[in-house]
């Protein structure tokens, strides 16, 4: 069994804004598979329980907010007695360029809130992350990350997003270090 997180805020202002990156490849990939969106509330998250490849996969959207979003995971963790190797956490990252992306298998919160979160109430650092880049405003970082995408953005989104659902198929499939070694070089080709 595996649990799939998107980070993000609820609420419609938050829509489609950069820190929302993981609710949007969530709904992205639920989409590509054909899985109609038809969330169901437990845990101060929305979710969406489904099989891939014959495996249980559960999609989460936390619902409480991205600073408190290690409260909805833990509680899933710990309702289905998951490991947190089952994991894997798809968050915006400012480091990394709009358009690239990066997996890692364990490390640091980089000083994301919503893996913070996460880290603090699983009480370990090891699971896996799809970071996905929103580029960065160093000067109101705050007011960026709840900013909307502008158009060409979203054109830049729609084609990463074309690769990063096939990204989710095959983390469903391979072994993360072929993962990792597979799609990590990406961003130099482009």
């Amino acid at each position: 069994m595996k649990l799939v997180i998107g980070l993000g805020n609820k609420g419609k202002q938050y829509e489609n804004t950069r820190h929302n990156m993981g609710f949007m490849l969530v709904d992205r990939y639920l989409q590509y598979k054909n899985i109609p969106l038809k969330f169901k509330e437990k845990f101060n998250a929305m979710y969406i329980e489904t099989n891939i490849n014959g495996e249980k996969v559960i999609f989460i959207k936390s619902m409480t907010y991205m600073n408190n979003s290690g409260v909805a995971v833990q509680a899933f963790v710990s309702f289905y007695k998951l490991s947190s190797l089952d994991i894997l956490v798809i968050s915006d990252d400012l480091d990394l360029d709009l358009g690239k992306f990066r997996l890692r298998s364990n490390g640091s919160s980089g000083g994301h809130n919503g893996l913070k979160s996460i880290i603090s109430h699983l009480g370990t650092d090891n699971f896996k992350r799809l970071r996905v880049g929103i580029s960065n405003d160093k000067e109101n970082v705050i007011d960026y990350v709840l900013s909307k995408f502008s158009k060409n953005d979203f054109e830049k989104i729609n084609e990463l997003f074309d690769v990063l659902v096939k990204v989710l198929d095959d983390y469903f499939v391979m072994d993360f270090t072929s993962l990792m070694s597979k799609y990590n070089g990406y961003n130099k080709k482009r």
